[in-house]
């Protein structure tokens, strides 16, 4: 693991039960968190659970392992960059049935999200993340073996272009609660390389 976890860590809503271990981080989700901005469902959710670090570097790549125990509809854990409440984007699992669980992406810019999904077997109880950024833009990328990317989404965020912070985040928007473990979480040179 590199450097992340001697980083200035820091809370935003600091669950009750968590455990920041040398070598990993536990996130024992609450009952009825999510992070959501009004688009189509046009609730307002902000109170999932988010474990982050800052930089002003306009250049860099940001890597997490995700294993979870996820059992009820919406449950989810990720990578999360965070700015404000109306401002951020998400990387998760989402959980949807005992057939098939969501791989998705939200992009939040002044107060809206989108959701962007496909449809992945319910059995994938780990999953690789890669955020990178090129100033106000960012790249989300997934893996299923911490070793081959592909790409998940390429976005804006109209904040995003100064200094930011991210991380890793776990909630359960509806009466659920399971287990979430990040390993393996590391900055990196920036892995998106320029367009040519």
């Amino acid at each position: 693991m590199s450097d992340f976890l001697k980083e200035n860590l820091f809370w935003n809503r600091k669950p009750e039960n968590a455990i920041v271990h040398t070598q990993k981080v536990e996130i024992f989700t609450e009952p009825e968190t999510d992070l959501w901005q009004r688009t189509y469902y046009q609730f307002q959710n902000d109170s999932a659970p988010v474990l982050q670090t800052t930089t002003d570097s306009s250049f860099f790549s940001f890597i997490a392992k995700t294993e979870f125990e996820s059992k009820r509809r919406f449950d989810q854990c990720g990578i999360v960059l965070y700015l404000d409440s109306e401002n951020w984007l998400k990387a998760s699992v989402e959980y949807e049935n005992e057939e098939y669980q969501r791989l998705g992406s939200v992009v939040t810019n002044h107060g809206y999200s989108d959701w962007a999904t496909t449809d992945i077997s319910a059995s994938i109880r780990t999953m690789w993340y890669r955020l990178s950024r090129r100033e106000s833009d960012y790249c989300i990328e997934y893996s299923t073996d911490g070793k081959k990317f592909k790409q998940m989404r390429i976005c804006h965020l109209t904040e995003g272009n100064k200094k930011i912070s991210f991380g890793i985040y776990a909630c359960s928007p509806e009466d659920s609660s399971f287990r979430a473990t990040f390993t393996d979480l590391q900055i990196t040179a920036c892995q998106w390389k320029a367009h040519k």
